[in-house]
C-alpha cells in the first residue's frame, strides 16, 4: 500500500492581480492563507504565510494532492517561498481534468452549484479584504470552506464518476466525466 496523506489545498492571496501587472506575475501575489485537507488526519489545517515552512513538507510527503487550477494558481503563488518547484508533487487538478474532457475551463463556482447544491463562501477579493483588514478568522473560515468544495467534489467524482456544472448561459445542468477515483486507486495500491 502506498504511504502518505492526501491533501486538499487552497490558498488565498495579499494581493490582487491588479496590484502585481496581472496574471503573468503570480508569484507577487503573496500568500496570505493556506488551507489544507488531512485525509490521514480528517482535519482541516490553516498556514499563514509564516508557517509555510511547516506545509512545505506536509506537500513533499503527501501521496497526492488535489486542488482546482492549482498546478496554474496556487503552485505558483508558493513557488516564490521556496528554493524548488511544485510541478514534481503528485498532483490532481479539477480544473484541468474537466479542460482535458470538456476543451475549456469552468468557474468552480459553476462545478459546485451544480454538483453539490452549495457555492463558494465569497470571492477572492473578500479574502483580500478580509486579510487587509485584519479579519483573521474570516479568512481562514473563508478559504477552509473553498477547500471543503474542492473536497467534496473530488469525492462526488471518485463515488459518481462524473461532475456536473452549468452551461455557459447558466440555465442548463451538463455531465463531465471524470476518471480519477480508478486512477488514484490503482496509483495507490488501494
Amino acid at each position: 500500500m502506498a504511504h502518505g496523506d492526501i491533501i486538499v489545498l487552497d490558498l488565498e492571496t495579499q494581493k490582487s492581480f491588479e496590484e502585481v501587472g496581472g496574471r503573468d506575475h503570480l508569484g507577487r501575489l503573496l500568500v496570505s492563507i493556506v488551507g489544507i485537507y488531512s485525509y490521514e488526519k480528517d482535519q482541516f489545517v490553516t498556514y499563514s504565510e509564516q508557517e509555510l515552512v511547516h506545509l512545505f513538507p506536509v506537500l513533499e510527503e503527501a501521496r497526492l494532492i488535489i486542488g482546482f487550477n492549482i498546478k496554474r494558481f496556487d503552485y505558483k503563488v508558493l513557488e516564490p517561498y521556496r528554493h524548488r518547484g511544485l510541478a514534481h508533487l503528485p498532483t490532481l487538478d479539477i480544473l484541468e481534468e474537466a479542460v482535458k474532457v470538456l476543451g475549456h475551463r469552468l468557474r468552480l463556482e459553476s462545478l459546485a452549484q451544480a454538483t453539490l447544491g452549495r457555492g463558494k463562501a465569497g470571492t477572492g477579493l473578500d479574502a483580500i479584504r478580509y486579510f487587509r483588514q485584519g479579519e483573521l478568522e474570516k479568512l481562514k473560515t473563508y478559504c477552509l470552506e473553498d477547500v471543503r468544495v474542492t473536497r467534496d467534489l473530488y469525492e462526488y467524482g471518485k463515488l459518481h464518476k462524473k461532475l456536473l456544472y452549468y452551461d455557459r448561459l447558466g440555465e442548463k445542468v451538463l455531465s463531465l466525466p471524470v476518471q480519477w477515483g480508478l486512477e488514484i486507486q490503482t496509483q495507490m495500491n488501494i
